[in-house]
């Protein structure tokens, strides 16, 4: 079995998938996300070719832990894929995640399209290995 992180946006939704002992993040990817059911179908798609067994959204929280409009929406989704895919959907704190997914990206001359293109992917990432970690805590 492997989890999948997702860093759900308006635009793109970046998808990170673990290694089979669920203990890495292994491969990432961008999906386009304005059309909201074909995000989701491209994500069922990515549960089956990887043989996800879990998913962690992640939770855009406020810096003093409330949460706001973007948290709802991602709320939302994660319910959506809940219910499409019929795995357990955790939501994971995602607070910070993008600030350091662009340090990341800055700190390996990833710049204009290029970063745009990948730090939804970092992100996804990011989240995922976080909730690996607290996991295998």
């Amino acid at each position: 079995m492997r989890i999948m992180g997702i860093d759900y946006g308006d635009a793109r939704t970046g998808v990170a998938v673990s290694d089979l002992l669920c203990t890495l993040a292994g491969s990432a990817t961008v999906i386009p996300s304005r059309n909201e059911e074909k995000a989701l179908n491209d994500i069922l798609g990515l549960i089956r070719e990887n043989q996800v067994g879990e998913i962690v959204v992640g939770l855009p929280k406020n810096m003093d832990g409330t949460e706001g409009p973007r948290a709802q929406l991602c709320r939302e989704f994660a319910q959506k894929l809940r219910e499409a895919s019929g795995l357990p959907v955790v939501m994971w704190d995602e607070r910070r995640t993008t600030v350091e997914a662009h340090n990341i990206l800055s700190q390996h001359n990833y710049h204009g399209k290029k970063r745009k293109n990948t730090v939804d992917a970092v992100a996804a990432t990011l989240i995922l290995e976080g909730y690996l970690a607290y996991r295998n805590r």
